[in-house]
């Protein structure tokens, strides 16, 4: 991979940081108010219930509550500096802080090879039938203040359905394939190399980097990632009804390509987390952790999660969305299971790290009763208020996908309604919390919807 200037002074603040390791977390852009949830004293002291009634969209695309209004930045076939025009799909997004005024949306396409890539890919990583695959990311580079448009170009391409990633503490976006595919493999006709890879783009990029796999980190139907600044580790969900939770062990934290260990979460007495039989993970009750190594991370028959369940690791309820938040000086990781629960409506579960020795503990933070809760959560983040902002995945012929929010104490609300069948995605918020940037998955738009976001 490139490495920009910015980039590697960015990798070199976090490496010796180690002392001060969550002041590293601020340096991402908006991990800085979207995971920090110490302060939320209106949510549970005061009864919050949500922002009032949605009030519908004359443009007849995302209804909001009163007090709330949105832009869009960039749209499907819009022209892009580099002489394409955006891609459709957009799905996980990350924001940073460039500096001088500037901030920076990294924003997945999650493209299989038969899709439109908006034009040609100078580079990338895999290709069908000689050319390059059109998954990848593009950056947006805005005005921090006025949220201008200064510039947007692909900064990765060959890759596969880009679905998710997350942003890391040295100024990266972890874009990660849901595609564990390749020559041979189920829809891998024509394909020259293996899918299936997690992939490091600056920030900072100017133009479409050198697509390089970090192999270490597996070979899966990946979703999302999170890191924790206190340690390097890299958390990881898998968008499967079997899947488990991994997490990525860097032997020096902030350089994943240098490698590391593979591991996948095993709940202590709990061998199933779905909640759709036996075995029931109650609300609100910690669990002890263990992390389980993991060997042939390549896995070349796509059977990572099987070979971790056989050495008991936790089966999970298609894990997708991942945050991490810091709340009271302490890493919270929530991930969302899309299809968790006894209605199967989806659960959002919350790891917390141990510290000083202690062991790391889970909990189910949250599991839906109704449809009218929460409808199939996918990407998620945490507003300057402490809750929980979570996007909705759900296709179906009478439900609107919803971008909801879920207090601290576990009440969900709605947040804004799609006017149209398409999924909400990637939610972020800006470096100052005062802006939610969110996608609409196809066609695509890139929102920017300010309100009062800290009530």
């Amino acid at each position: 991979m490139i490495q920009t200037p910015a980039f590697a002074a960015d990798r070199r603040r976090f490496l010796g940081a180690t002392a001060t390791a969550f002041a590293a977390l601020a340096a991402s852009g908006c991990m800085t108010r979207g995971g920090t949830h110490a302060a939320a004293p209106r949510s549970a002291a005061n009864g919050f219930t949500g922002y009032g009634a949605l009030v519908p969209d004359p443009a007849g695309l995302i209804d909001l509550p009163e007090r709330f209004s949105y832009r869009v930045i960039s749209s499907l076939g819009d022209a892009m500096d580099d002489g394409g025009t955006v891609p459709d799909r957009a799905d996980g997004m990350g924001c940073f802080d460039l500096g001088n005024g500037e901030i920076a949306l990294v924003r997945n396409h999650e493209l299989q090879p038969q899709h439109d890539a908006g034009g040609p890919i100078a580079k990338g990583f895999g290709k069908r039938n000689g050319a390059f695959v059109s998954g990848g990311t593009t950056n947006i580079v805005l005005d921090a203040q006025t949220l201008a448009v200064k510039r947007q170009f692909r900064s990765l391409g060959g890759t596969i359905r880009n679905c998710s990633g997350g942003v890391t503490p040295w100024g990266t976006w972890l874009t990660c394939e849901e595609a564990p595919t390749g020559p041979g493999q189920r829809y891998g006709d024509g394909l020259e190399k293996n899918h299936g890879w997690v992939f490091e783009v600056p920030a900072s990029a100017r133009g479409i980097i050198d697509a390089v796999p970090l192999t270490a980190m597996g070979r899966f139907n990946h979703e999302a990632a999170a890191v924790d600044p206190a340690t390097g580790i890299v958390y990881m969900t898998e968008d499967r009804d079997d899947g488990v939770f991994y997490r990525f062990v860097p032997k020096v934290p902030g350089r994943l390509a240098e490698g590391g260990r593979l591991q996948a979460m095993s709940i202590d007495a709990l061998p199933d987390s779905r909640n759709w039989a036996t075995g029931l993970m109650a609300l609100r009750k910690p669990y002890a952790v263990t992390w389980i190594d993991l060997d042939e991370p390549e896995a070349p028959k796509d059977d990572l999660r099987i070979r971790a369940a056989a050495k008991g690791a936790t089966l999970i309820a298609r894990g997708e969305g991942l945050h991490m938040g810091v709340n009271r000086g302490i890493s919270e990781v929530f991930a969302c299971c899309t299809s968790g629960g006894a209605k199967q409506l989806g659960q959002i579960l919350k790891l917390t790290p141990g510290v000083a020795g202690a062991p790391d503990t889970i909990e189910l933070f949250f599991e839906s009763e109704s449809t009218e809760q929460f409808n199939y959560g996918d990407n998620l983040t945490v507003a300057p208020s402490g809750h929980l902002i979570v996007c909705e995945d759900q296709y179906t012929e009478v439900t609107d996908n919803h971008i909801r929010g879920v207090t601290p104490d576990g009440r969900a609300y709605p947040v804004a309604r799609m006017c149209t069948q398409t999924e909400p995605a990637g939610g972020c918020f800006s470096p100052d919390g005062k802006v939610l940037f969110v996608n609409l998955y196809s066609p695509t738009a890139t929102l920017a919807i300010t309100g009062p976001w800290t009530a």
